[in-house]
């Protein structure tokens, strides 16, 4: 009797062990199939969509995002401007710039850069060929069409500066948000472009440009522009979210380096209004600027924010103290 009821005990326990061994998988089971819901956030372009923004739709349509557990919404900034918008936490996310988020810091705006979208400015002076304009000194004579910031005043100068020219020489116009193409049909003989969308255009209408890059002339003027930008509330309250943007954002943008091809259909596709072909060979020739010479897609430098900074107030465009650590970080991109 004692042996058979030693054996009906072990037969009990063996079949309450494999109960509970099925009642914790079906929980198991349960759990993992209990999907968390997206958290959704928002990113503002800058402009109109462009090759600039090709990783994130890359990030989107490929489901990057989602990876990260984001639901992310590209919208475009309309009358507010993008660094408004995130600054005060009505976009969670945006694109900008070097330029702006200093000048913005200096009024106590918490914007910061999370990542540099192209490594090197790759922006410049265009000018027809046929105006004959080579080098600053060749702006002596000359109508520039701008959209009005003293900017632009500041680094024509430092260009004519190197060259020993005379700012006094040269008529500065607001041709407001008119395009290249525009303005030189209009008189104006040389404009401020990124040579990554407008020079390419150039290329494909068969209209020979003349560039002068900033970056031949000053290394202060080699600034990170477009950078990717939150601020700072996001920051210290929803760092994981940052994190989880910028991983999806860095291999979107690393798909775009190494397959420009379909990235420029994925942006295509996102924006039928853009003309494929421009959009194909923009991506073509950004492909190798995005990271450049960086250790990773990006990554910041404290001396390239530092360096221009001063030269902003240098050239008097810069007031107030503006602390270079506190404007961008690192700390987001994936090791």
């Amino acid at each position: 009797m004692k042996k058979l009821f030693i054996l009906v005990m072990i037969a009990v326990l063996a079949l309450v062990g494999c109960q509970s061994k099925e009642s914790q998988t079906e929980t198991n089971t349960n759990e993992q199939t209990v999907e968390k819901p997206l958290e959704k956030v928002t990113v503002v372009l800058d402009w109109t969509p462009n090759t600039n923004h090709t990783g994130l739709y890359v990030a989107k349509e490929k489901g990057y995002f989602e990876e990260q557990g984001l639901d992310v919404e590209i919208i475009q900034p309309g009358d507010a401007g993008a660094d408004q918008l995130v600054a005060s936490g009505q976009a969670d996310f945006g694109v900008s710039y070097q330029e702006s988020i200093t000048l913005a810091r200096t009024q106590n705006v918490p914007i910061v850069s999370i990542a540099a979208v192209i490594q090197h400015n790759t922006s410049g002076f265009a000018s027809p060929a046929d105006k004959n304009i080579t080098s600053p000194k060749d702006f002596e004579g000359k109508t520039y069409g701008g959209w009005g910031s003293p900017i632009e005043q500041a680094v024509i100068e430092t260009l004519m500066n190197t060259d020993n020219a005379d700012i006094n020489k040269l008529d500065i116009v607001n041709a407001g948000n008119a395009d290249f193409f525009t303005m030189a049909n209009q008189g104006i003989d040389f404009a401020w472009i990124y040579y990554g969308w407008t020079g390419v255009e150039a290329e494909l209408r068969g209209e020979n440009i003349n560039m002068i890059y900033l970056t031949d002339y000053s290394k202060k003027l080699d600034y990170y522009t477009p950078v990717l930008a939150t601020n700072e509330k996001m920051i210290e309250e929803n760092p994981d979210t940052v994190k989880g943007f910028v991983a999806a954002a860095s291999k979107g943008y690393q798909d775009a380096i190494e397959n420009p091809e379909d990235a420029a259909r994925i942006l295509s596709a996102a924006a039928p209004e853009l003309d494929q072909q421009l959009v194909l060979e923009s991506q073509k020739w950004l492909a190798d600027k995005y990271q450049d010479d960086a250790p990773r897609w990006g990554e910041q430098k404290l001396e390239i924010w530092a360096n221009y900074a001063e030269w902003m107030k240098e050239n008097g465009v810069l007031e107030g103290e503006f602390d270079p650590e506190k404007a961008f970080t690192n700390e987001f991109l994936p090791e």
